[in-house]
């Protein structure tokens, strides 16, 4: 091949990779090339590819600008999702999402939708659907214009009580579509009764000794004012009623602490027969006195956790001091320890049993709640605040362990710790 030749293929092969996304300025450079070619003398390729080269670099700066703008236009107009179908993206939304035309017909329901009301087809009219009034007021006062968006709050009652926070808002301008989207406000509702509930139940807890000590105190000062006898009846009283009082602020300050850290993991390990034989012995008093006998029904292999040794203390201390209250009328406690080979699912397990009068079925799925109580008198009777179980709840959600809760009536009840394997 000539050297003329072998210079013309380097010099096309050099212009197609530099500018093959850029095929019109390639045009013109190869045009000119040629009109030089065809016009100059022989040998004077060179010269056409160098005057080529400059034509390219004159016209691509406008090039590159025109092409900037050509695709922030594309973005701004939305051709980057041209790609996505309204049902892809109505998809990716979590909450429940309903598209619904200018007849409030359904043009499209998500998943969540479909699962939180049902069948939600096409063509499906909303006021059909949904007839509480606030939402008929919404979906109105959107399709008729008199709002571009509009929220209210609505209750879907079956199959569980949900609370909703509902968007409804036109899509776009002039589209003749609209949407709404449904927030689930359940938790949030329910966080906010049980707190209030909580500021209600602890008021009245502080409330009742705390008129009680306040009306021996008035009576003292008055008409009791000389009556030694009534005088020491009534202190014996008083103590009693601020040390109700102050195990009750105890308890709630442990309560507020264990849920300002709902979890933890420790590197330590803690013997359960251990822990138990030392909470035995600090009861051994408490136990006497209810008339009642702990007993011990440890197995010989070791039993060990992580965890926090103050923290199991205490939920077996709640547990054994519950079962010396509420079952002396047994005469005895059993508290059994398994190890993880006992158990198919590899958990240690530690029981507090006793041999009382039993807890009726349909309170057990309630004890461990805050200030709830089966028999409010004999509670107060024996000096419980409510809050014991609730304490040993949030103590073993820090462990990552639970309680477990049989009883037949007449029969005493067990309160089962179960730890999950290593």
């Amino acid at each position: 091949m000539s050297e003329k030749g072998s210079g013309r293929d380097r010099l096309f092969r050099l212009l197609v990779h530099r500018f093959r996304q850029n095929r019109w300025m390639l045009a013109a450079a190869l045009a000119v090339a040629i009109a030089v070619h065809l016009t100059a003398p022989s040998g004077a390729w060179l010269v056409a590819g160098v005057l080529a080269l400059f034509v390219v670099a004159a016209l691509a700066p406008s090039r590159t600008a025109d092409q900037r703008r050509v695709e922030a236009a594309e973005v701004a107009n939305g051709a980057g999702l041209a790609g996505l179908s309204s049902e892809n993206l109505a998809a990716a939304v979590t909450d429940p999402l309903i598209v619904f035309d200018g007849a409030g017909a359904v043009v499209h329901a998500n998943a969540a939708a479909s699962a939180a009301f049902g069948a939600l087809s096409p063509g499906i009219l909303l006021l059909l659907k949904f007839r509480a009034p606030e939402m008929q007021e919404t979906i109105q006062a959107v399709l008729f214009g008199r709002e571009t968006a509009r929220e209210t709050d609505y209750v879907e009652r079956v199959p569980i009580e949900r609370v909703y926070r509902v968007t409804a808002s036109a899509v776009g301008r002039n589209t003749g579509l609209y949407v709404m989207v449904f927030k689930d406000q359940s938790e949030a509702r329910r966080i906010d009764r049980m707190r209030a509930d909580f500021i209600a139940n602890a008021s009245h807890e502080l409330r009742t000794p705390l008129a009680s000590v306040s009306g021996f105190i008035e009576t003292l000062r008055g008409p009791a004012r000389d009556d030694a006898a009534a005088r020491e009846q009534f202190l014996q009283i008083m103590q009693a009623q601020t040390a109700r009082m102050a195990r009750l602020i105890d308890d709630l300050l442990s309560l507020s602490r264990l849920e300002m850290k709902p979890y933890f993991r420790t590197g330590a390990k803690v013997e359960l027969r251990d822990v138990l034989d030392s909470v035995i012995a600090s009861l051994a008093p408490l136990a006497a006195d209810s008339g009642v006998v702990i007993e011990r029904d440890f197995s010989d292999t070791a039993a060990a956790v992580f965890g926090d040794r103050d923290e199991l203390i205490q939920v077996f201390e709640n547990l054994m001091e519950n079962a010396c209250k509420y079952g002396q009328k047994g005469g005895r406690v059993v508290v059994s320890v398994a190890g993880p080979e006992a158990d198919p699912e590899g958990e240690t397990t530690v029981t507090v049993r006793d041999f009382g009068p039993g807890i009726p079925e349909e309170h057990i799925p309630r004890v461990t709640e805050r200030f709830y109580r089966i028999d409010a008198e004999t509670s107060r009777a024996q000096k419980g605040t409510g809050l014991g179980l609730a304490i040993v709840k949030h103590i073993l959600t820090r462990h990552k362990a639970w309680l477990s809760i049989s009883s037949k009536l007449g029969e005493g009840a067990a309160f089962t710790v179960h730890f999950p394997p290593e």
